[in-house]
């Protein structure tokens, strides 16, 4: 079934990188879920539960604004959490928080998590999971901290990290799929596709 289009209901460029790197070109629209009032209502701080939660409001805000006009399309929205020593963060809210997350992640790990759900318009049916990842992080100077908040990537990503970027050499292992951490997983992302009766290869560009 060539010509499968997926929504990615996320502005994420690493999400988009990603997928494009699997032969997948999505379009791109980006949800108008506001985060905070989500996780509020959810009555449960539990990060697998959040970042479920979260991904599925981004797909069905998205979803639903397609089906509006009759669009046929996949619709994949994520989201991500970083837990460590029980502490869970998202993206960093300022630069001094930053510094501080990561100063207190130096030399230790924590887990990542990537909720996902998927959304098939034509068939209304949906299919969701909740990738989690282990990160063993390096040792850093309180220079190299410094430096690396200054090129404001950390203030873009949750946990102030990520594998594809100046961030990288600091990561000493992950056990998991490692493109969780960049994003999203496109292990699950495929699982996902066929609980829905598609193959990934169905979404592949032409070469």
């Amino acid at each position: 079934m060539p010509g499968v289009r997926l929504v990615l209901a996320s502005a994420s460029p690493a999400r988009r990188a990603l997928l494009r790197s699997a032969g997948i070109d999505p379009e791109v629209v980006v949800s108008e879920v506001d985060e905070s009032t989500v996780a509020s209502t959810l009555g449960s701080d539990d990060p697998e539960t959040v970042v479920a939660a979260l991904a599925r409001a981004k797909a069905e805000d998205v979803a639903g604004r397609l089906g509006a006009v009759e669009e046929s399309a996949l619709v994949l929205g994520c989201d991500s959490l970083f837990t460590i020593d029980g502490r869970t963060w998202g993206k960093p809210s300022s630069a001094a928080e930053a510094v501080a997350r990561i100063r207190a992640m130096r030399g230790r790990q924590g887990v990542l998590r990537t909720g996902h759900h998927l959304i098939d318009l034509d068939s209304g049916r949906s299919s969701k999971g909740v990738e989690a990842t282990t990160v063993r992080f390096g040792p850093m100077t309180d220079a190299e901290v410094d430096v690396y908040v200054a090129t404001g990537e950390p203030l873009r990503v949750a946990g102030s990290f990520t594998l594809d970027g100046r961030s990288a050499p600091f990561v000493d292992g992950v056990e998991g799929d490692h493109s969780n951490v960049i994003g999203l997983s496109l292990p699950l992302v495929r699982r996902l596709l066929a609980d829905l009766g598609h193959s990934i290869t169905d979404l592949w560009a032409a070469p």
